[in-house]
């Protein structure tokens, strides 16, 4: 597998042949902690088949997943009556950490890259979770930086994230991620690294003044500010000019705004809607979640009325692929966000997306609702408008429109659609 760089422009991900990266992750932060190795190959081939590159993964995990042992009783420090013995990592043959080893490289197997979390925010930052905050202070922290920086180093598909659904609120806090990081890149400064904050916040929000971090994270969540994700994209790229990412927004299958109580939940337009949106505000790819994946739930409840088995073909997880189709439709590198190509529509979920590259403009209309397009912030020449329909990954007939403000009408109200106008030549 070649490595991963950030592209030139600092907006995108690239191969280190140039090629174009899309992040497009599956969040698995229990990966570690719950499966064994078959039910591992079994996630991977599957999310692979759908398209994902990259997933998502705890490496100490949020449930649990320091005293309670893996799928197979194993710890990843010695532990005696439910406690911590020694911060050395275990390294008995066929323990915790060699089956991360055989995962990572399986996941390389079928064209994955693992974005490892060397923990969960409640190891350094115990507001809340099962914990225990054992980073509390830089040498810990730096120290197991090193440790699994160089353990992970030679393996090409890796990108670092720290923190784990936690903000910065101390000034420990800062000191103990920014060491972690720097016992990383002491060892290994050949992967990329990033950071997911606590629902609401950016990276750039509390790193932006240093140069720990290759590309920004925000996590726009699972509240009501999921309908505005693309307003977090669009801060970190002011805050700091380097590529950027929605690391967890809305999952498909949640209670909405975490309330069972309303009897609804977050569903795949919503999960698409947050996706095309952060897309064309310019953010480098795209993450999907579901409630019952990335905890793999084994057994049904009223709050997980599937399984993690069942969870893998919801309709959002098979959608997620015709987000890359449309963006690598066409030139990459060049699409920036241009909020005033369209008149945008402000009631919450209706916002019309709008970008441009060199010679087209891409948009995403999440309700299916008409909206002007002022073509003469492209061109002064004609345009050709192509329809995308982000439930099949298809291209529908083109039609051809002169100069000027431009009336789009999609295909289909009450659905979302996506389109892209071709700047025609003479």
């Amino acid at each position: 597998m070649r490595r991963l760089q950030v592209h030139k422009g600092k907006r995108y991900l690239q191969w280190e042949d140039g090629e174009p990266f899309f992040y497009l992750a599956d969040t698995a932060w229990e990966l570690f902690h719950r499966l064994t190795r078959q039910e591992t190959e079994e996630y991977f081939q599957v999310r692979s088949s759908q398209g994902f590159h990259v997933i998502q993964a705890a490496v100490l995990s949020e449930l649990d997943g320091i005293c309670s042992g893996n799928a197979y009783g194993k710890t990843p420090f010695p532990i005696r009556d439910g406690k911590i013995q020694s911060m050395e990592p275990c390294r008995e043959k066929g323990g915790y950490w060699e089956h991360v080893d055989d995962m990572v490289k399986l996941a390389a197997q079928y064209g994955l890259v693992i974005s490892m979390l060397p923990c969960w925010g409640d190891k350094w930052n115990q507001k809340q979770g099962s914990g225990p905050e054992i980073f509390r202070d830089r040498c810990t922290a730096w120290e197991y930086g090193r440790w699994i920086g160089r353990r992970y180093r030679e393996q090409e598909n890796i990108i670092w994230i720290l923190g784990g659904d936690r903000n910065i609120e101390t000034e420990r806090h800062k000191e103990i991620i920014l060491a972690m990081g720097e016992g990383i890149r002491r060892e290994d400064q050949a992967h990329l690294i990033t950071f997911h904050p606590g629902g609401g916040a950016c990276s750039a929000d509390f790193f932006a003044g240093t140069d720990l971090l290759d590309f920004h994270g925000c996590q726009s969540g699972h509240g009501l500010e999921g309908y505005e994700s693309w307003k977090y994209v669009e801060h970190m790229r002011r805050v700091q000019e380097i590529p950027c990412i929605d690391l967890e927004s809305r999952y498909e299958e949640f209670p909405v705004c975490f309330r069972t109580d309303y009897g609804t939940v977050w569903d795949h337009r919503d999960i698409r809607a947050n996706g095309y949106w952060n897309l064309l505000q310019g953010a480098c790819g795209c993450v999907y979640g579901h409630d019952s994946v990335w905890k793999f739930v084994k057994k049904k409840s009223g709050r997980h009325p599937k399984t993690w088995r069942e969870a893998l073909h919801a309709c959002g997880a098979e959608t997620m692929r015709h987000m890359e189709t449309f963006r690598k439709s066409r030139p990459y590198f060049e699409l920036i966000p241009e909020a005033g190509l369209a008149e945008d529509c402000l009631y919450a979920g209706h916002h019309i997306a709008a970008a441009r590259g060199e010679k087209y403009g891409m948009f995403y209309s999440p309700q299916g609702q008409e909206f002007v397009v002022h073509t003469r912030l492209l061109s002064l020449r004609p345009v050709r408008c192509i329809w995308f329909d982000p439930r099949k990954g298809e291209f529908l007939k083109s039609r051809v429109y002169p100069p000027g403000d431009l009336l789009l009408v999609p295909p289909q109200r009450g659905k979302d659609w996506a389109a892209v106008l071709d700047i025609l030549e003479e």
